[in-house]
């Protein structure tokens, strides 16, 4: 049974000094099922996606150094803009790698001392609400690990050479979105053990869960989108409006 982390309040596991929150985000795709211009640098709201994605995180009052992992050849120049667009969180803009595994690991390497909560978020989800990135850091605090997720409503079949084979139960199936969040120390042992194991994970949470920890399961909500596919960008340029509405509401 799930732990309900808004019944109970648990001792938290760091104090004060140590609490600061750092978010990572990984920016150094290439953005291929989308097609174009690198997704995270297109146009959104007047803002590339990339920078309204991090002012989710700028005005949020828990998180206090933003962290970006980046096209190399794009670093230095993208560091200049997002400080000109007012983003006074900014820690840094570091060289990506080749895989989004590889850019999360760039960008931890460069997480101030005080840090003691780590958050990942993706480039390309900026329809994340506060009250969310608020949930995970307070579960993270509490256990250690959390991440949000929303469970699985359609019906799940398994499907080979363009014919539909068994079903798959839905029950206990989640879609994975972020923030994904972790105590600073689980994190960095997780991705040095990768590193040594040469194992690449599909996300942070496989890798945590590796080493043994648990992960908590957070909430999340159905707009809070990854804008993968030219469906996927239709979608946010029609919801755009709406969410700038009620951020200024």
């Amino acid at each position: 049974m799930e732990k309900d982390i808004h019944a109970s309040r648990f001792p938290l596991p760091f104090s004060p000094q140590e609490s600061e929150v750092a978010i990572l985000v990984p920016a150094a795709g290439q953005g291929k099922r989308l097609g174009g211009n690198r997704k995270q640098f297109r146009r959104l709201g007047g803002q590339p996606l990339l920078v309204q994605t991090l002012r989710v995180f700028e005005r949020h009052p828990e998180v206090n150094h933003i962290l970006v992992a980046a096209p190399d050849e794009t670093v230095s120049v993208l560091e200049a803009e997002l400080h000109n667009v007012g983003l006074t969180k900014l820690v840094a803009v570091v060289s990506g790698g080749a895989t989004r595994q590889e850019s999360v690991a760039a960008a931890l390497g460069h997480v101030p001392p005080d840090v003691g909560v780590v958050l990942v978020h993706d480039a390309v989800r900026p329809f994340v609400e506060a009250q969310q990135v608020s949930d995970v850091i307070y579960a993270v605090r509490v256990v250690g690990a959390a991440a949000l997720a929303i469970p699985v409503v359609d019906t799940m079949r398994q499907g080979h050479s363009g014919v539909f084979e068994e079903t798959v139960p839905r029950e206990g199936l989640y879609r994975m979105q972020t923030p994904q969040g972790f105590r600073r120390a689980w994190f960095q042992e997780a991705h040095a053990w990768a590193v040594t194991q040469r194992i690449e994970a599909t996300d942070d949470v496989e890798l945590v869960q590796r080493l043994g920890h648990t992960v908590q399961i957070v909430p999340g909500n159905p707009r809070n989108m990854k804008i993968t596919t030219p469906a996927d960008w239709d979608l946010a340029l029609l919801l755009w409006p709406h969410w700038e509405a009620a951020l200024a509401g």
